[in-house]
C-alpha cells in the first residue's frame, strides 16, 4: 500500500465533501473518505501501529457526518 497515495485521498474526499454542492455528492464523498480511513486503519493495525486508533475514529466521524448530512 503507499500510505501517502491513501492520505492524500483521504484528504480529497473530505474536501470534496465539504466543497459538495449537493447532498448526494456531499455523502458520496464522505463514504469514499471513511472506506479509506478503513483501508488506512487496517494497513496500520497490521504494522501495530499505534496511530490506527485515530483512524479509525476518523472513519466513524466521516460516516456520522455522512448520516447526519442526510438528515
Amino acid at each position: 500500500m503507499d500510505i501517502n497515495h491513501e492520505y492524500a485521498a483521504h484528504q480529497s474526499a473530505l474536501m470534496l465533501a465539504k466543497g459538495a454542492v449537493c447532498a448526494d455528492q456531499r455523502q458520496h464523498q464522505f463514504a469514499k473518505a471513511s472506506r479509506i480511513a478503513g483501508r488506512i486503519s487496517a494497513f496500520q493495525r497490521e504494522l501495530g501501529a499505534a496511530a490506527a486508533c485515530a483512524w479509525n475514529a476518523a472513519q466513524l466521524s466521516a460516516a456520522e457526518q455522512s448520516r447526519t448530512q442526510i438528515n
